[in-house]
């Protein structure tokens, strides 16, 4: 009787939706509650011939060179930012991901953090709990108007185009910036320093790399509009955070509105929280059930086909394929 392959899979998962691994793998599983490996579960990389993780566990070259067995990696996320491909290449280690599935749920969960920042919901809503709505005031809870408004994406991939969609529906006008010109796309494209001087709103949808770790700092933010409000459902680093807390604080610009943060989480006791002009939800850009289940569906692909020597499905590193 040959012995199953062993797998780390980072953190528990529903069993419903990973039902396709039973019976196939051996499953050594880490806690809800910690970020990245656990330390039962490094005890298991010797023997691990697969790894099923999430966007918050770093696996590096630490981690390869002591997993001599490891045959996949799956991460069950869009970006690999938290994997290092070239290693994984140079090992012939393929790299599964999750595109596509998640792009309606997340440019969906950036029109409501543009929309709740625009009218200001979390903050009457919190005054509201408290006490502090005692009539209907004519000037209170003042939000911003959306048609006619230009919004400037960074990043016009498949989410950006998404958000683009949906905001040309509210009647606003999108300018954009990236690498080159998008075909197809119905957006100007503009410089990025064209788009920070001239967005009211302005959302964030490129993945996290070194060009564009940091992106928006000091210098960005004081280019933008003080009535402008910032979007980020990409990558925490993109921003970076004290330069954040400055530009509130100061009123540099108006508002943010955060589905990611560095660090993530965010200790409670950042002055982001305090912030009455700063939406602050726990990265769940893609948490509708039936999204989240369909991730961990093709991780679960991706991490099978790996573990028999097939080509992924989704694989983000596909030049390991090449002899």
């Amino acid at each position: 009787m040959s012995v199953l392959p062993l797998t780390i899979m980072t953190h528990p998962l529903p069993p419903e939706w990973t039902t396709s691994l039973n019976g196939r793998v051996r499953l050594v599983v880490g806690p809800a509650d910690y970020a990245g490996i656990a330390p039962h579960l490094a005890e298991n990389l010797e023997e691990a011939e697969g790894i099923l993780c999430l966007l918050t566990d770093i696996i590096d070259s630490k981690v390869l060179s002591i997993s001599p067995r490891l045959r996949v990696v799956s991460n069950m996320a869009v970006g690999v930012d938290n994997v290092d491909l070239a290693a994984c290449t140079t090992r012939k280690i393929p790299v599964g991901n999750t595109p596509d599935v998640l792009t309606d749920a997340t440019a969906d969960m950036t029109m409501a953090l543009l929309l709740s920042a625009a009218r200001r919901l979390a903050e009457a809503a919190a005054d509201a709990r408290d006490g502090l709505w005692r009539l209907w005031a004519p000037a209170g809870w003042l939000g911003a108007d959306l048609r006619g408004a230009a919004l400037g994406v960074v990043g016009m991939g498949k989410i950006g185009k998404a958000v683009a969609e949906r905001a040309q529906g509210f009647g606003l006008k999108v300018i954009y910036t990236d690498l080159q010109p998008m075909k197809g796309v119905q957006a100007e494209f503009v410089s990025f320093d064209r788009l920070l001087t001239q967005s009211d709103f302005i959302t964030l949808h490129t993945p996290l790399n070194e060009s564009t770790r940091g992106l928006i700092g000091e210098s960005a933010l004081r280019k933008m509009k003080p009535t402008a409000i910032l979007v980020n459902a990409a990558r925490g680093s993109i921003v970076q955070t004290n330069a954040l807390v400055m530009a509130l604080r100061e009123h540099w610009i108006a508002a943010a509105a955060l589905d990611v943060t560095d660090p993530e989480p965010l200790p409670t006791d950042n002055p982001l929280f305090d912030m009455p002009n700063c939406l602050i939800v726990p990265h769940i850009g893609s948490a509708t059930r039936d999204t989240r289940r369909r991730m961990a569906e093709m991780a679960c692909e991706n991490l099978l086909a790996g573990l028999e020597g097939n080509k992924l499905p989704y694989c983000a590193n596909p030049e390991v394929y090449q002899k």
